[in-house]
């Protein structure tokens, strides 16, 4: 790790799923920047293309984010049509997130061989079949079974997604706000799909909202097809390199483990008593127990200059180690504030889904705004302010929902909630992509943005499946006869909302610790 009075450059240690030789490593765990493999020159894009690059990935990966935030508020309605039983109430949300966190390792991995265009035009022509097929569901079966393979394509569009980025644009502002424009494509989708959500449940039904998303989509698809520009060197797709270059065992064993935890927390967070089932604590047992075989396995492929899909020599970048985790702990806040916020609406002030999602309006204004200046901004500031001072400031949601009486006026408490809960998230997704992508070789860049959206993807799960039993168990220990009540409910609510506040608390101690020699990142590089 090279650094200056103010700045410092990230050239953490390369994954060596590319490489044949174990790079040399320092004793803070960077590499020399000569170990690093390069890409060939970007292009040198006209404006219009630059427009349609940014417009097809922040597109794409905002449909993914639109759907989710439907999905959230026309659950109730959906399960009614299709006879969802109350146990898997919460499965067509589930199961995609189930799919697409076990998947985008792999699939990052896989797009750095075949090519991360090819990754990202079949994840997004997918996208669009899936979707329209979730919309022509007739049971609740071929509901669950599309979303599941709806989260496998969006796991193939978001790590090729951030190999594009870097692919198509140098160090510097473009390429910055490249991914503050893919940072805003979540948040922004996910609020906008709560509120489409809404107006289409009261209104033409819940099936218009995924045939309206496949139609975006396919548009999207087009824009990529015709509009991103083909590489100088065609990748040769070949079953050699697909056996030999990537770390499959590694792959496997991470995304087996992945998809066993995700599939437990996703259990817990529709009901509490289930983890003493059998099953569920055999997957957690299983889980558990692949973990540390991961990290042995990859430990032993770094030792023989094997292909390792994240060595653990990785992890000595405290840099890198922290980002990391404050992006697992933001992302686990914002999802529970939001999705807890809707039932708050609800089944607490028992708004209808429309007056539910309306209000959901200033989180997509405040998002876009936030990665706009941040976009433009990374490379003027140090990241380890921003990072800081922006958690701090989403600090106040939680804060301001847990003291918000059950008939408080909205413009009071939620309104501002709603519209500083995402400041601090959007941020730090543009500041961890960068510091990220800039701890792998550019020849695995596809792999780095499968390592973010799964550490993302498991966070959101984590942080939802926590707040809700915390929720659950509150409820059911208060005071009040009706469990289902506002007064039972809310005292649950509260309880999750302050322990929600605790993980986006704990951001700011990791942040001031692991990320105090960051200095600016997003520079142009001669």
């Amino acid at each position: 790790m090279s650094a200056t009075t103010d700045t410092i450059e990230l050239t953490s240690p390369p994954t060596v799923v590319l490489a044949t030789q174990k790079p040399t490593v320092e004793d803070d765990g960077s590499v020399p920047s000569a170990d690093v493999p390069s890409r060939p020159e970007q292009p040198n894009l006209q404006k219009g293309t630059t427009a349609i690059i940014f417009a097809s990935i922040t597109g794409v990966t905002g449909i993914s984010s639109l759907l989710s935030g439907l999905v959230t508020v026309v659950l109730p309605i959906m399960a009614r049509d299709l006879g969802l039983s109350q146990s898997v109430l919460l499965w067509p949300s589930s199961i995609y997130a189930l799919t697409c966190g076990c998947s985008l390792i792999l699939s990052g991995a896989v797009a750095d061989v075949v090519g991360s265009r090819t990754m990202y035009l079949l994840g997004c022509m997918l996208q669009s079949a899936f979707t329209l097929a979730c919309g022509l569901a007739r049971n609740s079966f071929q509901l669950l079974f599309f979303r599941a393979l709806a989260g496998i394509a969006i796991a193939f569009c978001l790590p090729a997604a951030v190999s594009l980025i870097t692919a198509y644009f140098p160090h510097g502002q473009r390429r910055n706000f490249a991914f503050a424009m893919m940072g805003a494509g979540q948040p922004v989708g996910f609020s906008v799909g709560l509120v489409v959500g809404g107006v289409l449940a009261d209104g033409p039904g819940w099936r218009v909202g995924f045939y309206i998303a496949a139609a975006i989509n396919t548009v999207f698809l087009g824009l990529a097809i015709f509009g991103l520009p083909r590489p100088a060197e065609p990748t040769k797709i070949s079953l050699r390199g697909l056996r030999t270059e990537i770390d499959w065992p590694g792959a496997l064993v991470l995304s087996t483990a992945l998809g066993l935890l995700s599939y437990v927390f996703a259990v817990l967070t529709g009901n509490v008593s289930s983890i003493k089932a059998p099953t569920n604590i055999a997957c957690l047992s299983i889980a558990v127990a692949l973990i540390p075989a991961f990290v042995f396995w990859v430990g032993r492929q770094e030792r023989l200059g094997r292909p390792a899909i994240i060595p653990n020599s990785l992890w000595r970048n405290t840099v890198f180690t922290s980002i990391c985790i404050d992006v697992f702990l933001a992302w686990g806040a914002f999802n529970a504030t939001e999705t807890l916020l809707t039932f708050f609406f609800q089944d607490v002030q028992h708004l209808s889904a429309t007056q539910t999602s309306l209000r959901f309006l200033p989180a997509p204004a405040s998002g876009l705004a936030t990665n706009i200046v941040m976009g433009l901004a990374v490379h003027k500031i140090r990241a380890d302010w921003a990072v800081t001072v922006t958690m701090a400031v989403s600090c106040l949601s939680p804060v301001l929902v847990a003291i918000m009486k059950i008939r408080a006026p909205y413009w009071e408490y939620a309104f501002p909630a709603i519209a500083l809960n995402a400041i601090g998230p959007d941020v730090l997704f543009t500041v961890s992509n960068l510091v990220i992508t800039a701890a792998f070789p550019e020849k695995t860049q596809a792999l780095a943005g499968g390592v973010f959206n799964t550490v993302a993807q498991i966070g959101k799960s984590v942080g939802l499946a926590l707040s809700a039993v915390i929720a659950s168990s509150i409820t059911m220990q208060s005071g009040y006869p009706d469990k289902h009540g506002p007064r039972a409910l809310m005292e649950g609510y509260r309880a999750a909302f302050w322990f929600i506040l605790s993980i986006t608390a704990t951001t700011l101690v990791v942040s001031l610790w692991g990320l105090r020699n960051i200095g600016k990142i997003g520079l142009k590089r001669e």
